[in-house]
């Protein structure tokens, strides 16, 4: 690791941390904690885990240095620390925390001033900075669960990119494509590792997400209340919950539908990508339509184009450029979706719009191991939840964009209604 090398993984380190810091800033009292929910973590705990997570894998692990204080592991060590009680543990005060996230970044930056590095810690300076990212995106869908206020991330907010509806189908061709990343990568989750050859027949992926007005249509034709469009799994999620709707949206009496954003509620937008659906209500609505959703497989060689070797995939839609503003609803520059039809110079090879950014994007498949699989160091980051969860791909508006690539794997529960979620459809192989 060179000496720019470090700079530029240092900075990315503290711009993290900003973000962390700049969407709690405005946390009040009790909203430092929050009710006690399944799907989100108190607040104050989360900004502590990130700064835990850092001195541990940093710090401790990659430097073999003496931890920064006691008891931090009892606080904040999420494989050890059962969900629940992440509210009953006596947490430090706000000013504490802060102070201890401060002291952690301060001894790598030193660290990294004293001249120790090499690979290794630039592998574990990208793990400590994709994990805060992550967390960042958590705590903006914590406080869209929690009907808080947007977050205030000290900047204008910009111009709404041009853009309606992009109907129509893209016809992807089939054949033997290299599913997963190509060990050439400078970084790569545990669970993207190795590519390896799967044959995909040819399909046809729609161009663009099912957007709001579309999946209002299934919404009132009654698609909640059809017993058939369900999986077995899916029908008994939708009657536990009383579901009739996508959790934020809400119908007056003249059948015009609104959707809460934040703490904001606005009037259903035509053609922006449905949001805060379920793995469920994806799969209800396309038996409804006719479709079905993708395959990761699918979804990833529609991302890539056809490549003969691994070494040969393209790392993002419109190629191996960073991603701009111009390609990509990105690093929450706006905390809200796009229409659909904007971005066009995002575009896949073959015409798919918007495949990173703006909405994740569920597919059929089953998050599972690659094969020959083995866990990084971080052991706890795919293995536990195999077998037990659904991919996603893509990224939303709100995921940083340093952290996405065609191969990249998300993966949450079927029934996970608060991440910012959607889904685009496929065509039945008859269809």
């Amino acid at each position: 690791m060179t000496d720019g090398e470090a700079g530029v993984l240092l900075q990315e380190l503290r711009d993290a941390r900003s973000r962390t810091l700049a969407l709690v800033q405005d946390l009040q009292g009790g909203q430092w904690i929050g009710p006690e929910l399944p799907i989100v973590n108190p607040p104050l705990w989360e900004i502590g885990h990130v700064a835990w997570f850092q001195e541990q894998w940093l710090l401790r692990h990659a430097l073999a240095r003496e931890r920064l204080r006691p008891g931090v592991d009892e606080l904040y060590d999420s494989a050890a620390i059962d969900h629940w009680d992440r509210w009953a543990v006596r947490l430090p005060t706000v000013a504490d925390t802060l102070q201890y996230m401060q002291q952690v970044l301060d001894a790598v930056a030193d660290a990294l001033a004293a001249r120790h590095r090499d690979n290794e810690l630039a592998y574990y300076l990208r793990l400590a900075t994709y994990h805060e990212d992550m967390h960042g995106e958590a705590l903006c869908y914590t406080r869209q669960t929690l009907g808080y206020p947007a977050p205030q991330l000290g900047r204008p907010a910009p111009a709404a990119p041009a853009g309606g509806p992009l109907p129509g189908d893209a016809v992807i061709p089939g054949g033997t494509f290299w599913l997963g990343s190509p060990r050439t990568a400078a970084f790569v989750f545990d669970n993207e590792k190795w590519a390896h050859p799967v044959e995909v027949a040819t399909f046809r992926l729609a161009r663009a997400p099912v957007t709001e007005a579309e999946f209002a249509g299934f919404v009132d034709d009654g698609g909640y209340a059809r017993r058939p469009l369900w999986s077995d799994d899916g029908w008994d999620w939708r009657r536990g919950t009383a579901a009739e709707q996508p959790v934020y949206w809400c119908c007056d009496q003249a059948g015009r539908w609104s959707v809460r954003e934040f703490d904001q509620w606005r009037p259903l937008a035509p053609h922006r990508p449905v949001l805060h659906v379920n793995w469920h209500e994806a799969d209800a609505f396309c038996r409804w339509a006719g479709r079905r959703l993708p395959t990761e497989a699918e979804w990833e060689l529609a991302a890539c184009g056809h490549a003969d070797a691994p070494a040969h995939k393209r790392r993002l839609p419109w190629g191996d450029a960073a991603p701009s503003p111009a390609h990509a609803q990105l690093d929450a520059t706006a905390l809200h979706c796009a229409a659909v039809g904007a971005l066009p110079a995002g575009d896949s090879p073959f015409g798919c719009r918007q495949l990173l950014g703006n909405v994740w994007e569920w597919t059929a498949s089953a998050f599972a191991p690659y094969p020959g699989f083995s866990p990084d160091p971080y052991r706890e980051y795919s293995a536990p939840w195999f077998g037990t969860r659904k991919v996603l791909r893509g990224g939303c508006f709100a995921t940083r964009g340093r952290m996405l690539w065609n191969t990249g794997r998300n993966f949450f529960t079927p029934d996970r209604r608060d991440i910012f979620a959607g889904f685009r459809t496929a065509a039945l192989a008859d269809g």
